[in-house]
């Protein structure tokens, strides 16, 4: 046999052993079947996410993206309209029925906005409330132009400082909701007050309005609210915010291109006074730290002297 003929009948041979082992690997009755899995991958740039369904032994795929679209491609690219919080779920079925369902957690897109209010997702919106624990950076101010601390009182604020050191421990218990469509939410518990300025209290209701005066050395105190009804807030990302200051000589008091939230009617976070519009200095997933502007003087009614520097947590 020549050469040339003997490497033509290993080639033969060669393709006959592949062909064996191709036939045994694809039987479906082998006790070897690779059982249903499921897995997933995915890369997202910005709202744009690319899933790739990791499966073995599925004959389907179907998609849940989490904000209410659906697809049956087993790598589906998925663009979400709006940024924040979803969980994409794949269901992978096989030939005989069975399933299994994999998902996973996205943050998509967070912008300040989403943190304040949860996302498009947080149907019960996202509630907040002033933070127990306190932080370094809390604190009584002077209402001027760099917020400085004011002498007569702690810098920082220790933990606990309204209910321990002034009695006043149910503004910790206080609920502000923000809902992604722009509708605010408040809830002032069982007393039925909120945390409130002294001095405005006594221009507003003659001083029947307060409930508690632990904190009438720091003018403030809390004081009779009811909640509105269709309350709605509006967030600035970058603001030029300015308000009165008795401090400040010219009367007022600006900051230049920084976050604040406003409310409709009587409607407010935090502090109850004159000034209901507050700045946001920073916020996380988990808290947020705002600047509330406070009227404690008999000379300058209405008028801000102090900011109250807070942080706030979210409820969980």
């Amino acid at each position: 046999m020549t050469k040339k003929n003997l490497i033509l009948l290993y080639g033969v041979l060669f393709s006959m052993v592949l062909s064996l082992f191709s036939c045994s690997s694809d039987d479906s009755s082998s006790s070897e079947d690779i059982p249903l899995s499921a897995d997933i991958f995915q890369s997202t740039v910005g709202k744009k996410v690319a899933f790739q369904g990791l499966t073995n032994s599925a004959t389907s795929w179907a998609w849940d993206f989490g904000d209410g679209t659906t697809s049956s491609e087993k790598n589906p690219v998925h663009v979400y309209s709006d940024g924040g919080y979803y969980t994409a779920k794949l269901t992978a079925t096989s030939a005989d029925g069975g399933s299994i369902t994999k998902e996973v957690n996205l943050a998509l897109d967070i912008t300040p906005y989403v943190l304040l209010t949860g996302g498009a997702t947080a149907e019960s919106g996202k509630t907040w409330r002033i933070s127990s624990g306190s932080s370094a950076n809390d604190y009584f101010a002077y209402a001027n132009a760099e917020l400085t601390p004011f002498p007569g009182a702690p810098y920082p604020l220790p933990a606990g400082i309204f209910g321990s050191g002034l009695g006043m421990g149910e503004i910790y218990e206080d609920e502000f909701t923000f809902y992604f469509d722009g509708n605010y939410s408040h809830d002032v518990k069982a007393d039925g007050a909120a945390f409130s300025g002294y001095l405005y209290q006594y221009v507003t209701t003659g001083g029947a309005g307060i409930v508690n005066g632990g904190g009438v050395d720091f003018g403030l105190c809390t004081g009779v609210f009811t909640p509105e009804s269709g309350a709605t807030f509006t967030y600035v990302e970058s603001d030029n915010f300015e308000t009165s200051s008795a401090i400040e000589s010219s009367g007022t008091v600006s900051f230049n291109g920084v976050s604040t939230l406003s409310f409709s009617g009587t409607e407010f976070i935090g502090l109850l006074d004159f000034e209901r519009r507050v700045i946001i200095q920073n916020i996380t997933d988990k808290s947020m730290r705002l600047v509330m502007f406070l009227a404690a003087s008999q000379d300058a009614i209405g008028v801000n002297t102090n900011a109250v520097i807070l942080t706030f947590e979210a409820v969980e």
